[in-house]
């Protein structure tokens, strides 16, 4: 079976998408997920993850130091299985942008692993227990997903 092509999104691909991205990659090995992240806005394109993201990654030992941001583009809809919002802004940003056909690949990341309707909280503006906090829930959100997917298979 080919791999379940994901990407996840957030703001700028600084803070949580790229970090959800490397926990992914690193907890569901080869084979199971083709990942990637992207942001619905374009400021940082080419650099590397916020510092604090590379840090809370590599304290758990996750390397996330070589990914590079980019921006959704329109690829995207038609290339990915499933599109992860980081929030409810996030989310409303990509449906707008996102065709009919493609709607269905949507989804808040906490809402479809977890069932619950919240947001991982955008950690930009906090210190590093803000981002070990996004880091959890995303740990813990990449583990749900990886059975969810695993029953698909």
């Amino acid at each position: 079976m080919k791999p379940v092509r994901i990407l996840f999104v957030c703001l700028g691909n600084i803070c949580r998408s790229p970090l959800a991205e490397g926990i992914l990659r690193h907890v569901a090995g080869d084979g199971l997920v083709d990942v990637d992240s992207a942001g619905t806005g374009g400021w940082h394109i080419g650099d590397p993850p916020d510092r604090r993201s590379i840090a809370v990654a590599r304290k758990h030992g996750i390397d996330i130091a070589r990914q590079r941001c980019r921006k959704v583009h329109a690829g995207d809809f038609e290339a990915i299985d499933l599109i992860f919002a980081m929030d409810a802004s996030n989310l409303a940003t990509l449906r707008a942008m996102a065709p009919l056909d493609a709607q269905h690949k949507l989804h808040l990341f906490l809402e479809y692993t977890q069932g619950i309707i919240i947001n991982v909280p955008d950690p930009y503006y906090e210190g590093p227990e803000g981002f070990e906090t996004v880091y959890n829930m995303l740990f813990e959100g990449c583990m749900l997903l990886i059975g969810r997917l695993e029953e698909r298979s």
